[in-house]
């Protein structure tokens, strides 16, 4: 991709987010529902897929591999993903969006996107997906949530950052692609490298971790997590407000940072000349 090239397609975001600021409330709800809904999807399948493997390397690479469908989705049949709308400072820095037009979408898709994925974990709660191992993967699903409340706020936030560079690189990168596929492959490897990476996804995480505080209201499912080796006290410390304040805030934090200093700014600064003469 030449310099040009990325001009052209920083250009073309800045025109696609200040449409979304023209967005109704209801509007930009219901897609930012759908995104997160997408994301959950994919989290619960790579979950699903990978349980049962000891080897951690192998494991994300599985997981890698099947995460990549919830950005898949949302580019193909539309959506809001707060990771990705991230670069709507784009506009903001070329004044093409007001900066309470930003925080206003960001916080209703953030919203939105909590809202969709906490359909799926109860979805995916009912339907029986978590009995799978006779109840080894709602351990598991217990034992991700744990280590996600039990990250240090550096560590969250330092990992946000890293996953929201790589997220927002695949949503330029599919935007350059011309065809479906060329779409899917722009997207896929990113992802596919964030997951492998462990890094932390504030969307993903609205997934995970009500996934895991549901899971331990099952006995089944809490009695397999201390026969892995977790501890009864370690499944009582899990609680809702650690979610938000022990894991959301420094991973939200992160990726937006990653997503607006180190990708959005540092692009418009390299590419400006040819920007504004694309905007002339």
């Amino acid at each position: 991709m030449n310099a040009k090239k990325m001009s052209a397609v920083i250009s073309d975001n800045m025109a696609v987010y200040e449409g979304k600021t023209k967005l109704s409330i209801g509007r930009i709800v219901l897609l930012g529902m759908l995104a997160g809904a997408f994301i959950a999807m994919g989290a619960s399948s790579g979950s699903a897929a990978t349980f049962g493997i000891a080897n951690v390397g192998l494991a994300k690479a599985l997981a890698g591999a099947i995460f990549p469908v919830g950005l898949i989705l949302i580019v193909l049949c539309g959506g809001e993903l707060f990771t990705g709308d991230c670069l709507i400072i784009f506009g903001v820095i070329n004044k093409r969006v007001k900066f309470m037009q930003m925080v206003k979408v960001l916080a209703l898709v953030f919203i939105s996107n909590l809202i969709g994925s906490l359909i799926v974990v109860v979805l995916v709660n009912q339907c029986g997906q978590l009995d799978y191992g006779a109840g080894a993967l709602g351990a598991a699903t217990i034992k991700t949530a744990y280590n996600k409340l039990n990250l240090s706020f550096l560590k969250a936030f330092c990992s946000g950052i890293m996953c929201n560079i790589l997220v927002c690189i695949a949503v330029l990168a599919a935007g350059t692609a011309q065809s479906v596929v060329g779409k899917i492959w722009a997207i896929f490897f990113p992802i596919w490298a964030f997951v492998i990476g462990g890094y932390e996804h504030c969307v993903a995480n609205m997934y995970y971790i009500p996934a895991g505080l549901l899971a331990k209201t099952n006995d089944t499912y809490v009695n397999a997590a201390i026969d892995a080796g977790m501890t009864a006290s370690q499944i009582d410390s899990m609680s809702i407000g650690g979610f938000f304040i022990d894991n959301l805030v420094p991973v939200t934090l992160g990726n937006i940072v990653g997503g607006m200093v180190f990708v959005a700014l540092l692009l418009f600064a390299i590419n400006k000349k040819d920007i504004v003469g694309d905007n002339k």
